[in-house]
Parts: C-alpha cells; sequence; structure tokens
C-alpha cells in the first residue's frame, strides 16, 4: 500500500523544507560525532576502493563490515543472500524497527583515474578475466552505514526502537542465472523478524555537488527490464538475397520500430520512457545471410502502467515486422527491478531530517530519473525513502562529471559525513513522527 500525505504539507516543504525543522528531534550531538568519524569514514571508503568485489563475490568485503560490527556489539547476520550482512541494533526505548540500506559490489570496469587508491583488482566474470572498480560509489554506501553503525552504537541508550543495517550484495545485478540482490534479501526475510516499519537508502552522485542532498516524493528512480528478440528467418548466399529471409534487415527495421514506441506510442508528459537496444548480433561471414539474428536491450519507465503497455507494444511490434517478411522472433521480457518509489508521507516526515544533515541551503528537490535501483524491492515491504547524496567537487560542472559505470567515475568522498548525519537523524526523528502518525490515527478513528 501506498499511503499518502497531505498535498498542502508537501507543497510547503517542496518551497522551503527548513521551515519544518522544527519538528526534528535528533540529537545536536550528531553533528560533532558525525564529523569526528568522518576519517574512519574515508579510510573505510578508500580500502574498499582499493578492494572491490563483484556482485555475490563480495566475500572479503562481507567479513570487513561483518567485524566492525561486532567490534560495536551489534548482533550480526552474514551470508545473507550469498554474501549480504545484517546488523541489528536494539535501542534503549521502545520504537519501531528502521532499515538503513548500503549496496556493497562492484563492477566489471577499469579504473583510469590516478589516486592512491585507485583499483588493479582483476576477477572472473562469467568465465573472463576483467578489471574491477567501485564505478559507482558504493563503496562510499558501506563506508557512510558503517560510519552510521559506529555512531549509533554510541548512542544506542537514547534510541527508540530497532536499527537494522543491511548491507545488500549484487545491486548491479547477479551474474548470469544466478539470484541475488534485494529480491534475493526480501525473499529470505530481509524485511521481517523483527519486521522493518520504514526503510531509508542513499546514493552517491559524482553530477551533485558534494554535501547536497536531492530528493524527489513519489516516483524516483526508473524500473528497469531486459529484453531479448531473437529473429529467425532463413539462410542464404549473399549473391542471392531473394531466396533468403534476412534476419539481418528484419532486425534493423524491428529496432527502428521500436523508437517509435516512445517518439509516437507512448505519452511521455505523464512519465519518461526510455528503450535502448545495446546488442545487436547475426552472422559469421560477409557473403553468407544468416539464419538468426539477436537483438537485447533495455526498458526504463516510471510508470507501472506504461510499464505493462510498453511490453505489450514491443511484442506486437516484433512480431508485426518479422511476419511481413515471412520471419518469426522470439521476445522475452525480464523485469530486473521496480520503480523506485519513495512513500510521499515518509518523504514529508524525513524532509527535515535530511535539511538538517546537509544544511539550510543544501536540501533539494530533483526530478526522476532513467536509472534504476533495486532498492525498489525493500520499497514493497515498507514505506521507502531514497535519496541522493552529492560526491562532485565543489566548484565543477555537472554536465562534465564523469558518469557513474565509467572508468573516469570520481567522488569527493570529504563531505560523507553529511551521509553519516541524514541516516543519524532519520534514527531518532522517524520514531517520533511514526508516533505522531499512530496517535492521528487513533484520534481520526475515535470520532
Amino acid at each position: 500500500m501506498k499511503f499518502r500525505f497531505p498535498q498542502l504539507l508537501l507543497f510547503l516543504l517542496a518551497i522551503n523544507p527548513i521551515a519544518w525543522s522544527q519538528s526534528t528531534s535528533s540529537p545536536s550531538s550528531i553533528d560533532a560525532k558525525a564529523k569526528a568519524i568522518l576519517p574512519k569514514v574515508i579510510e573505510w571508503r578508500r580500502y574498499l576502493h582499493e578492494h572491490p568485489e563483484l556482485g555475490n563475490r563480495e566475500f572479503k568485503t562481507m567479513e570487513y563490515i561483518a567485524t566492525h560490527l561486532r567490534s560495536l556489539g551489534i548482533e550480526v547476520q552474514e551470508k545473507v543472500a550469498l554474501t549480504g550482512v545484517v546488523g541489528i541494533l536494539k535501542g534503549g526505548k521502545p520504537g519501531p524497527v528502521m532499515a538503513l540500506r548500503a549496496d556493497m559490489d562492484a563492477l566489471p570496469v577499469e579504473e583510469r583515474v590516478d589516486v592512491p587508491f585507485k583499483s588493479t583488482v582483476k576477477a572472473d566474470y562469467l568465465g573472463q578475466t576483467v578489471p574491477v572498480m567501485h564505478a559507482c560509489g558504493h563503496d562510499s554506501h558501506v563506508a557512510i552505514l558503517m560510519g552510521t553503525a559506529e555512531v549509533l552504537a554510541g548512542m544506542k541508550k537514547d534510541i527508540q526502537g530497532t536499527v537494522k543495517f543491511i548491507f545488500q550484495p549484487a545491486e548491479e545485478g547477479p551474474p548470469g542465472e544466478e539470484e541475488g540482490g534485494a529480491p534475493l534479501m526480501v525473499k529470505e526475510g530481509v524485511m521481517d523478524n523483527p519486521k522493518v516499519d520504514a526503510i531509508f537508502g542513499l546514493h552517491i552522485s559524482s553530477s551533485i555537488e558534494s554535501g547536497v542532498i536531492k530528493y524527489k516524493p513519489g516516483a524516483f528512480m526508473a524500473s528497469s527490464d531486459w529484453f531479448t528478440i531473437k529473429v529467425k528467418g532463413k539462410q542464404a548466399h549473399g549473391s542471392a538475397p531473394w531466396g533468403s529471409i534476412d534476419p539481418i534487415v528484419v532486425g534493423t527495421q524491428i529496432i527502428n520500430g521500436l523508437q517509435t514506441i516512445v517518439s509516437r506510442q507512448q505519452n511521455i508528459v505523464k512519465a519518461p520512457v526510455v528503450i535502448t537496444v545495446g546488442k545487436f548480433h547475426s552472422g559469421v561471414r560477409n557473403n553468407i545471410i544468416p539464419e538468426e539474428a539477436l537483438i537485447e536491450g533495455t526498458i526504463r519507465t516510471l510508470d507501472a502502467t506504461m510499464q505493462k503497455d510498453v511490453h505489450r507494444r514491443i511484442k506486437l511490434t516484433a512480431e508485426s515486422i518479422a511476419a511481413a517478411s515471412g520471419a518469426t522472433v522470439d521476445v522475452s521480457i525480464d523485469t530486473k527491478t521496480l520503480v523506485t518509489y519513495n512513500d510521499s508521507a515518509l518523504a514529508a516526515m524525513m524532509a527535515p531530517s535530511l535539511a538538517k544533515a546537509a544544511g539550510p541551503n543544501n536540501l533539494m528537490s530533483q526530478s526522476w530519473t532513467t536509472g534504476s535501483e533495486d532498492f525498489s524491492y525493500f520499497g514493497e515491504k515498507a514505506p521507502a525513502l531514497f535519496f541522493n547524496l552529492g560526491g562532485m567537487p565543489k566548484g565543477n560542472d555537472p554536465l562534465k562529471a564523469p558518469g557513474h559505470h565509467t572508468p573516469d567515475f570520481y567522488i569527493d568522498d570529504s563531505r560523507l559525513d553529511v551521509g553519516v548525519k541524514a541516516f543519524c537523524n532519520i534514527v531518532f526523528d522517524y520514531p517520533v513522527q511514526y508516533q505522531k502518525t499512530k496517535s492521528a490515527t487513533k484520534e481520526k478513528r475515535a470520532f
């Protein structure tokens, strides 16, 4: 169920979240504690950056995290969803269960950034030896949550409720046919025992200025579907194309047809839609028209109804174009992530906490993005809030910032304490807002 907050409050928060900062109840000491632990957070982040591991293979990362949590007296579960870690910290006062999530995995990318902690790691990926790099900032996420755990463990007696620290493997997707990531964590019950009342996560951004937090209520990040279209035609000699049913020609027509789904068939005023073909393979020799062609790509949508309609239209487009040429197609679509949806009521409640962490002028709204996150699966089980934390050096041009998943990806880690502060503020503020909501619901029912 998706909860809605009064539109007036959402409007006021969008204009000036700081006006509601009086509703925060987090201790003022959080700022000092986050600043004090920042050197450790940077050290952890740089160690992890230098020692990255691919999804479902984060064995040393798992040990590194678990050892730290145990040193804080936090209850630890290892090997959750293969290589994940869950820490449970029970506060000194009764209250809700709050989950904080960080993803752990790196990518098969070769680093070009010349830093002292540059990755030179290589690993096996689907039978190939590949370079490995934290090219999406997950090392920062882990370090921030490790720092948050240390700060909160020292304030345990003042916490209302329970904090569940979720260190998630394989956010980028498990290799091959393996299970993994958030779907497997949910399947294994990470949102239960104890049952999570709300979950929070963040993502570092190379194009948002360091220390700035950006968020958006409602649909925030796109769903991600992967599609495969296998075209079957008739093989022939390249000198006699009239004897063939050319799957290459049919495949190119299908690729062009897919783009009209976006440009002519979807109401992109309602929400963006992206269909990208990333792979087109056919043939083995220049004078042979092959029998088959393979098309693979991704779909990004920000509306569940539009997502279903796009799936239907891809199948219809491919089948119709193939039939017109006498070819056949097999279309398969695999959903990798859902729409990352920020519960509007939760976003309104926690905006003051984020503003307190980032500073009066550094909490900003942003538009939705066609990037995707498997954090979305946690949001199916409890109200969720996901936000972006800036990691771009101050003064840089965001349009020129090296993108995520690229060899030149770079993060300024000097303000990772803002992420620690945000998570800590949430842990102290959410129970108060949670109780107010419960009390208001009871009063409403009394009438």
